[in-house]
C-alpha cells in the first residue's frame, strides 16, 4: 500500500556518555547534510549513555531546522504527566520541531533496579496505552482539573498545559501483536523494530496494523511508519567494494525506493553515504576523475632491444 507519505530521512545516534560532544556534532552534521530528523536512542538505566531528554535539548539549541526525536523514549521510567510537559516546552522553545517516540523497554532487570515497576509484557502494553492519553490530556490545556483513572497511569486534578507549538505526533515502538493493535488504536507512528530485520519487520507488521487500524475505524494511511536500518550503507551495481558508494553514482537507495512511505534512520556514518544519492541529498555528486591513459613504451632508433625483439627483426 502507498501510505502518502513523503519520504523522509533522518539519523539514529548513540548517546555515548564516554564522548558526550559527539553526539552533538553528528546532530549538527545530520542537520547540515540535509537530513529531517535526528533521533536518539534511550536507555535511562545505562550509565554509558547520556540522558535522552538532556541531550535533546542541548542539539535543540545547537540546530535550527531538523526534527528533534527520542527513539523510542522509555516510559516505563518516566512519568508520562512529566513527559508530557517537557516535550510541550522542547516544542514551544524549537518552534514546533519535536516527535515523540514511546515505548517500553526490553532490560526488566535493570529498569527494576532503578526503582521501576515489575510489569508482564500485557501489562507493559496497557501502560503504554494510559501513558498516551496521560500526556494528550495535558497537551489538550483544556479545562482543569484534569481526572483520568488509570491502573498504572492516572491523572486526580492535574493542571492541563502547556499545549505544545504543533500537534506534536505520538510514535509507538514494537513488533508483537499486541504491541501493533495499540499502535493501530491510538498511535500517529510505527517506530519499526531496528537491525538488519527491519525490512521483513515492516512487512509483516504493516498488513497487521493495517487490519487492526480498520478494525478500529481509522484509516491506515494515518499512521506513519518510522524505519531504523542498522549496517552498511547500501552497495550500488558495480561498486568494488560492499558498504561503500562511488562519487556521482546516480544509483538511489534501494531502501529508500522500497519504503518510500517511512521515515528512513540510518546511523551518521552510512548517513554521510547514503547522503550523496541524488535521491535523498541536496548536494551536487563529486565529478568523475578522469581516466588515466596508459604510457606506451617506445623503443628510440638505436636503443637496446631484448633478445626475443631481436630474433623477431630477423
Amino acid at each position: 500500500m502507498d501510505y502518502g507519505h513523503p519520504l523522509r530521512l533522518g539519523t539514529f545516534i548513540t548517546p555515548s556518555s564516554a564522548d558526550p560532544q559527539a553526539s552533538v556534532e553528528l546532530a549538527v552534521l545530520s542537520e547540515n547534510l540535509g537530513y529531517d530528523v535526528v533521533t536518539f536512542q534511550d536507555h535511562p538505566h545505562q550509565p554509558r549513555l547520556l540522558d535522552t531528554w538532556t541531550l535533546l535539548s542541548w542539539v535543540a539549541g545547537r540546530t535550527e531546522r531538523i526534527q528533534l526525536a527520542p527513539n523510542v523514549l522509555n516510559v516505563v521510567m518516566r512519568p508520562p504527566a512529566v513527559v508530557a510537559r517537557a516535550a510541550a516546552s522542547l516544542d514551544l522553545l524549537t518552534d514546533g520541531r519535536v516527535s515523540l517516540a514511546l515505548g517500553t523497554g526490553h532490560f526488566r532487570e535493570a529498569m527494576e533496579s532503578m526503582g521501576a515497576d515489575r510489569l508482564t509484557p500485557g501489562g507493559s502494553v496497557g501502560a503504554l496505552a494510559e501513558a498516551v492519553d496521560v500526556i494528550r490530556a495535558i497537551w489538550s490545556a483544556g479545562p482543569s482539573p484534569l481526572h483520568l483513572p488509570g491502573e498504572h497511569h492516572r491523572l486526580d486534578g492535574a493542571s492541563a498545559g502547556p499545549a505544545p507549538a504543533h500537534d506534536i505526533p505520538v510514535w509507538i515502538g514494537g513488533g508483537r501483536p499486541r504491541m501493533l493493535r495499540l499502535v493501530a488504536a491510538v498511535a500517529d507512528g510505527w517506530v519499526v523494530p531496528g537491525g538488519v530485520a527491519g525490512l521483513p519487520a515492516l512487512r509483516a507488521g504493516n498488513a497487521v496494523v493495517d487490519d487492526a487500524a480498520a478494525r478500529a475505524g481509522r484509516d491506515p494511511r494515518e499512521i506513519r511508519r518510522i524505519v531504523n536500518i542498522a549496517g552498511r550503507s547500501p552497495q550500488p551495481p558495480g561498486a568494488s567494494s560492499p558498504g561503500r558508494r562511488r562519487s556521482g553514482s546516480r544509483t538511489s537507495c534501494p531502501w529508500c525506493s522500497r519504503t518510500a512511505q517511512a521515515r528512513w534512520s540510518s546511523r551518521p556514518t552510512t548517513g554521510r553515504r547514503c547522503a550523496a544519492s541524488p535521491a535523498t541529498s541536496r548536494r551536487r555528486p563529486a565529478p568523475a576523475r578522469p581516466r588515466r591513459r596508459r604510457r606506451r613504451r617506445r623503443l628510440r632508433a638505436g636503443s637496446r632491444r631484448s633478445p626475443r625483439t631481436r630474433a623477431r627483426a630477423r
